[in-house]
């Protein structure tokens, strides 16, 4: 068994890993290039493995270094949130997050007590949005984003992979309608994803005819409330609704689930503190319950 690596190594590795990028690493470690290039050739030569691939202008991260780089962060985040708890000041490390209102509401706000409790010196404010174009990254440390990756306003990561299933009331969900007979009922239309209907359908060869809806909202919270109130069906993420059930709303899925292009993204904040030990941990989390 091979014995543990040296520390400095482990986050020259980590390090390079987030910046894919070895002179910015070394800035950010206040070392030399030429010093951070020896700690992860020292590393790979330990494990006995290479962890990045390395071209003339362009680093990336093996299998094995996506993995290793993984468990290296938390661990490191670890280290150093026990270190400044036992021997730091003790004050808690607040993060602050932006995410968008229906992500917090119906999946995010039911995980955070399970960080809160595995991460006790870290203290997180979550800030809603409806709108991710309207939001800056100036005041947050990171931001949970929901499209197709059209923005350019910094480094962003996708980390999930969505569904989309329709959602009746409960007490009609018992019947489980066809796919053709979700348009016998009002449809609920939620802005910003008016096309779910039409991908939903269409998955099923089912034309979604050119006709106005019975309601339209700015959020997948309003449209939930709405069906479990019998005001009709909607098409929204697997997840908020599996969420929504788990907690109660009288809501019920009645229709295959059908992936789509769209996912959740990580952008990176704008903040001092945004390479922080437990803004890593979180992101790591992130990733992790979003998988």
């Amino acid at each position: 068994m091979p014995r543990s690596p040296n520390l400095v190594w482990l986050r020259s590795f980590e390090c390079a890993a987030r910046h894919m990028n070895f002179t910015a690493a070394a800035e950010e470690l206040g070392i030399t290039q030429t010093a951070l290039s020896l700690h992860v050739r020292s590393l790979e030569a330990q494990l006995g493995c290479p962890l990045f691939f390395r071209a003339a202008r362009n680093l990336s991260l093996t299998e094995v270094g996506q993995a290793y780089a993984f468990s290296v962060r938390r661990a490191l985040g670890d280290i150093d949130l026990s270190t400044a708890s036992l021997f730091g000041s003790g004050q808690m490390q607040e993060l602050v997050v932006r995410v968008p209102i229906s992500t917090a509401t119906l999946f995010l706000a039911r995980k955070l007590p399970e960080f809160s409790r595995t991460h006790s010196g870290v203290s997180i404010r979550l800030v809603s949005n409806i709108w991710a174009e309207s939001a800056g990254r100036e005041n947050v440390d990171a931001e949970l984003r929901f499209g197709n990756n059209e923005w350019n306003d910094g480094p962003i990561s996708r980390i999930s992979k969505e569904r989309i299933v329709p959602i009746a009331a409960k007490t009609q969900g018992k019947n489980h309608p066809s796919t053709k007979d979700l348009l016998q009922k009002p449809q609920i239309q939620i802005l910003g994803f008016q096309d779910m209907w039409r991908r939903y359908l269409s998955a099923f060869d089912v034309q979604y005819p050119a006709t106005d809806s019975s309601y339209t909202v700015d959020t997948t919270i309003a449209a939930v409330d709405i069906v479990a109130e019998g005001g009709g069906h909607a098409v929204i993420l697997e997840r908020f609704a599996r969420t929504a059930i788990e907690t109660g709303r009288s809501i019920a899925i009645v229709g295959e689930a059908i992936p789509i292009e769209q996912s959740h993204f990580l952008v990176e904040g704008q903040k001092s503190n945004s390479n922080s030990a437990a803004k890593q941990m979180f992101e790591a989390w992130l990733k992790q319950i979003f998988a």
